[in-house]
């Protein structure tokens, strides 16, 4: 026994050396690949018979760029969640974050949104990762909300666009948005309307009791993040082609002057109809930032101009049929209402004060 043991543990070492280099060389494929995917996009366009900088051009460049770059996502996220995972089960993630600390929670992951500039799709994989890994449901929300629509590139693009005053108050409008959506969200105990498969996650119904966290060796995990990764990506990757094939038409196809014709004048009714004119679509905030521009020249009361925005880059639809294999109709709806009676807020608040 004991002379196995010996023969097997310079094995054992070599093999684990042999998974430690192949994840970093994974680590170090995925970072090229994903900063070649606008040259990737580029060169796919250019491969079809069209004026690249046509509606079709616009909306095949928009395709090929946006479906890699969230599936990437996706892989790394929910790999590196399935991962952290092994260490923090459902039970000790819950009992981390829930109560007294779901508020704290809330605000933690919503500062985690403004660092991580992603579209509403892009913010997806992430949210699902949370849910997968039994962080409490509002607290993910409020990610999910603040990630699109308070980043860093929003806030710089409105600075040079309206001025410091008007992109600290987005700031903290977009912000409050998020946290009290979420915790909003969070207290109304909605769990059981996730979707079967996420609910079992997000209970621990589908991890193995026989699993000792405390004795899983590195490549142990390594074999649980990939394991993850193939379950989720089974379930998801069609609707994801899906849901950004949608955002690619309505990318490459949306008439901005009937929405400038529509959004020009300043009455009550401008701000829920820009709500409900942004919900369609789906851009990022450096996407909307030139549409914002283009409305504002025309006359569109500031208020209403980001209302609009917001409802873009935090409620699209393309975002909802993603979401639509996570959460059930019910948990989005009170996911749309809940974050848009905030966005109208806003936007009433806005045209109010400036």
């Amino acid at each position: 026994m004991t002379a196995r043991t010996e023969i097997d543990a310079p094995l054992q070492r070599r093999t684990d050396w042999i998974w430690h280099l192949g994840v970093v060389a994974f680590l170090a494929v995925w970072w090229l690949v994903y900063h070649q995917l606008i040259p990737f996009s580029e060169w796919i366009t250019a491969l079809f018979p069209i004026d690249r900088h046509s509606h079709t051009g616009e909306a095949i460049a928009f395709f090929f760029y946006d479906v890699p770059k969230v599936m990437m996502l996706l892989t790394l996220i929910v790999f590196a969640m399935g991962v952290v995972r092994s260490w923090f089960s459902p039970e000790k993630t819950r009992a981390l974050l829930s109560g007294k600390r779901e508020g704290v929670g809330n605000v933690l992951s919503a500062g985690l949104g403004i660092l991580t500039p992603f579209c509403s799709c892009s913010a997806v994989p992430l949210f699902i990762g949370f849910v997968s890994a039994g962080v409490p449901l509002g607290v993910t929300f409020s990610f999910l909300i603040a990630a699109p629509m308070v980043n860093e590139v929003a806030l710089v693009l409105l600075f040079g666009l309206v001025g410091w005053q008007v992109a600290v108050t987005y700031l903290g409008f977009g912000l409050g948005i998020a946290i009290v959506a979420g915790f909003v969200i969070g207290k109304m105990r909605l769990e059981g309307w996730l979707q079967d498969w996420v609910r079992d996650i997000h209970s621990g119904a589908d991890t193995p009791a026989a699993i000792d966290e405390e004795r899983l060796t590195m490549v142990d995990r390594y074999r649980l993040g990939i394991e993850a990764v193939r379950e989720i990506l089974a379930k998801v990757w069609m609707w994801i082609i899906l849901g950004i094939g949608m955002g690619a038409l309505i990318h490459g196809y949306v008439p901005e002057d009937m929405m400038a014709r529509i959004m020009g004048a300043d009455a009550w009714w401008s701000v829920p109809a820009a709500v409900v004119m942004g919900i369609p679509m789906y851009t990022n905030a450096a996407g909307v930032i030139p549409i914002v521009e283009a409305l504002l020249g025309k006359g569109a009361a500031l208020g209403t101009v980001l209302a609009f925005m917001m409802s873009v880059i935090a409620l699209s639809l393309p975002e909802m049929i993603i979401l639509k294999q996570v959460l059930t109709m019910r948990l989005i709806a009170v996911f749309v209402g809940v974050v848009g009676s905030g966005i109208l807020a806003v936007g009433f608040l806005f045209n109010l004060i400036f």
